[in-house]
């Protein structure tokens, strides 16, 4: 036989379920105009407290082995926090934190789009004295 607190707790752990998901987690997409995939990203805290009592006592015949009702009660809370947006556009994935980092951590963060602009440069410095190099070439004939 299944104890009272027992389906208490059964209970509350089915609508704690209910309530939250993996797409509590990680919320549904949405898909802007110029194909940009957007993906909410939350924290999800739980706390959960359950008790009882059983008692034992007499009738008023004396028998001890007589049981009064049980006495219980559970509850639960949920904190939902949004914690950073994934970007994703056709070129690249961004995490967007809600928070304002450091800049020490915006600056790590940054570091792929700087090494690609820096990259850029260098290909277009390259490009151009390539260019001229022909073109030079093609003047000396």
């Amino acid at each position: 036989m299944e104890h009272p607190i027992e389906a208490l707790m059964k209970t509350t752990m089915d609508n704690l379920k209910q309530m939250i998901d993996v797409n509590t987690i990680v919320g549904d997409a949405v898909e802007t105009q110029d194909g940009t995939v957007i993906i909410p990203i939350s924290k999800v805290s739980i706390g959960f407290a359950s008790g009882g009592s059983e008692f034992k006592g007499s009738d008023s015949k004396g028998d001890e082995n007589t049981k009064l009702p049980f006495g219980g009660g559970s509850g639960a809370g949920v904190s939902l926090q949004p914690v950073a947006f994934l970007v994703v556009k056709s070129d690249y994935v961004r995490l967007l934190p809600v928070a304002q980092a450091g800049s020490i951590e915006r600056i790590i963060d940054n570091i792929p789009e700087f090494i690609e602009e820096i990259t850029a440069l260098f290909k277009k410095d390259k490009e151009k004295e390539n260019s001229q190099e022909e073109n030079s070439a093609f003047n000396a004939t």
